[in-house]
């Protein structure tokens, strides 16, 4: 009547395919899930760091040492010149928002 062999194998084949259907239709559940916890776990940690957005303060301080000898037949000249730069300020870098159209936090 019917070949017993060939009605296992469709059998097979069938709870294999609705394994795979199942886990195809569970990936969109397990991939938000994994985000949940990956969020959660960064909130512990305090507020992250933004490259599109900082504030910072800061100071540059140069000093140079010139030193020129000018020598002529009979004389020698030397000239010794110290310059200091001191530059403070504060910079703060927005990210654009497209939605408003202005940099901002």
């Amino acid at each position: 009547m019917f070949n017993r062999k060939g009605q296992s194998t469709v059998e097979y084949a069938l709870i294999i395919a609705v394994v795979v259907a199942g886990l195809l239709l569970m990936q969109h559940y397990v991939k938000r899930g994994y985000a949940g916890k990956l969020k959660s776990a960064s909130d512990e940690m305090g507020e992250q760091f933004d490259p599109g957005t900082y504030s910072a303060n800061f100071a540059i301080s140069q000093t140079s040492n010139v030193q020129q000898t000018v020598k002529d037949k009979e004389t020698e000249t030397r000239h010794l010149t110290e310059q200091q730069n001191v530059k403070t300020g504060k910079e703060t870098v927005g990210a654009w928002n497209p939605d408003q159209n202005v940099y901002g936090k």
